[in-house]
């Protein structure tokens, strides 16, 4: 396993990183019950992920209470980052529906504490909120409470996460001209380049380490979504719609000539175009199975990809028309 520095800090993350909100929520075609979840987060260890990510909603707190259970007494062994942001405590949580989003100082202060008691721990290694709008984004008391936190020891750094949706360029880069901002988290594969690409641009100058999250585009590339699957209306991937699919294995005919000739699958180009760009700290595969951790894992043997290859898919992406990108809703 390699290991990349986080952003502006000492940190460091395993180049694949565990994103936990599988294991509490059942938005990828399967429920995963506790024991095989914790397996799971322990298998990850075992194989070098050291960078285990998560969010106070998934679950309503319990992927973080899975992760405080499995690593209470490995604290210093493993890097712990979860977000805030969705205020779940009255409503029922159905679907992928977005929930009432709050960023107030004691919503803040609360949604700490409560983490830290799930996590079993006194400190995180990293906060975030979690799908902040523009507006949130230029709230500078927003910042102010993480900065006091940042002082008190209670977190390292913190992130901002983009989303839910793709997109959000504008609140990704002026959240980078935030100085104690360390990452960015964003959609990102070689099927939906944008706005990821500018983000890891301007995300290299500032010292930001860009997450990845979504690196399979929802199962195309890895094959677990084609042209006939069905895909229930709880599944997080149902908001991809028949003609995104079907446009999406067209590309992903066109990159096979560059697989087939480097020795590797589409999954494993995908990954490691990821893991070759510049900017980038760490990636989520969405995994619900060990047997999917330990393949993941794989594909950070054997290198990356060379710089001519990766101009070539660039110049591949390049041809492929724009799509829709999400933002904050302007009012004026």
């Amino acid at each position: 396993m390699n290991y990349n520095k986080l952003g502006k800090t000492d940190i460091k993350v395993s180049e694949i990183g565990f994103g936990a909100w599988s294991i509490a929520l059942d938005w990828w075609g399967k429920k995963i019950e506790e024991d095989e979840a914790k397996r799971m987060l322990k298998k990850a260890y075992d194989l070098g992920i050291n960078f285990f990510e998560t969010g106070d909603m998934y679950g309503k707190g319990l992927s973080e209470r899975l992760i405080g259970e499995v690593f209470k007494d490995m604290r210093d062994e493993v890097v712990i980052s979860t977000k805030y942001g969705y205020d779940f405590s009255e409503v029922e949580q159905i679907g992928h529906k977005e929930l009432p989003q709050k960023f107030d100082e004691d919503f803040t202060r609360k949604a700490l504490r409560d983490s830290l008691k799930r996590l079993q721990t006194d400190h995180l290694d990293m906060y975030g909120l979690h799908n902040p709008k523009l507006n949130h984004i230029r709230d500078n008391s927003i910042f102010d409470v993480l900065d006091s936190f940042v002082a008190d020891k209670s977190i390292s750094t913190y992130q901002v996460a983009l989303g839910p949706a793709i997109g959000w360029t504008q609140e990704g880069m002026e959240a980078m001209e935030r100085p104690n901002v360390s990452a960015v988290q964003t959609v990102y594969n070689i099927l939906e380049q944008s706005p990821g690409n500018e983000l890891m641009k301007k995300a290299e100058e500032k010292d930001v380490g860009i997450l990845v999250r979504v690196p399979e585009a929802s199962g195309i590339l890895t094959g677990k979504v084609n042209a006939k699957t069905k895909i229930d209306e709880k599944d997080h991937r149902s908001v991809r719609k028949g003609e995104w699919v079907k446009a999406s294995l067209a590309k992903v005919e066109v990159l096979k000539p560059i697989a087939e000739r480097t020795g590797l699958t589409i999954t494993e180009l995908s990954m490691k175009f990821i893991m070759s760009k510049k900017g980038f700290a760490s990636v989520f595969p969405t995994v619900i199975s060990e047997e999917e951790i330990v393949n993941y894992v794989e594909m950070t043997k054997g290198g990356y990809i060379s710089a001519s290859d990766m101009k070539e898919i660039e110049e591949i992406y390049s041809t492929w028309p724009s799509y829709e990108l999400k933002a904050t809703p302007q009012t004026n």
